[in-house]
């Protein structure tokens, strides 16, 4: 996989340091701040889908059987 060179898209978004901090506390080995926020953005829309998933699950008594169709 080819990555791009990020710093010619880059912005700055402003954040205190402690959210900065706590930022860096997320990361793995060799991760940017980019990366970071990918990947937890990924798990927050993950994790989204999966309660949506569940809840329909929860209703299951509204299912009808394929051989009762």
């Amino acid at each position: 996989m080819v990555k791009k060179n990020i710093m010619s898209e880059a912005t700055t978004i402003p954040v205190t340091k402690d959210v900065r901090d706590r930022l860096k506390q997320y990361g793995l080995k060799g991760e940017t701040y980019n990366d970071i926020l990918k990947r937890l953005m990924n798990e927050v829309d993950y994790e989204t889908f999966m309660e949506h998933q569940y809840k329909k699950l929860e209703e299951k008594e509204k299912f009808v059987r394929l051989d009762e169709v």
